[in-house]
């Protein structure tokens, strides 16, 4: 059975919110805030806890929104510019998945006959339809530690 764990970047694990005028730099169609973002937790621990889930079997995908007035050439920048942080991390992932704002993220990963969402938005949470969802807020690398 294939299993996925796909993580949200905005507020789950790249803390955007905290990043000077973001909102306004994105609202005049700037992806820099997303490359500006620092990681919400020790990127060491979590990078290992993500391949540890890796080896253990489980996808790990990332579906994550662009801003809300992106255009589709603007979809294209921050796409790059989330990879790119991704990168810097060094974050592993299997898939990446960066959708216009607004996207039902389930419909991203229809491949998986169960998949856990972590994500720091509460209605998104409550819309994912396929398996358990994780709030990351609550110990994040405990509660991935659990899934081995």
């Amino acid at each position: 059975m294939a299993k996925a764990i796909c993580f949200d970047m905005d507020g789950t694990i790249a803390n955007l919110y905290e990043v000077e005028d973001w909102q306004e730099m994105l609202d005049n169609g700037s992806s820099l805030p997303y490359l500006m973002a620092d990681p919400l937790y020790d990127m060491i621990e979590l990078v290992k806890a993500v391949k540890d889930l890796q080896a253990a079997g489980w996808y790990i995908e990332v579906i994550t929104w662009g801003s809300k007035a992106a255009n589709k050439c603007q979809l294209e920048e921050i796409k790059q510019a989330k990879l790119e942080w991704l990168q810097a991390y060094e974050f592993p992932f299997d898939g990446f998945h960066c959708v216009k704002y607004g996207t039902t993220k389930a419909k991203t990963v229809v491949k998986y006959e169960t998949g856990i969402l972590i994500d720091d938005n509460e209605k998104i949470r409550k819309g994912w339809k396929l398996g358990e969802t994780l709030n990351p807020s609550e110990n994040l690398i405990e509660e991935l530690k659990k899934l081995l």
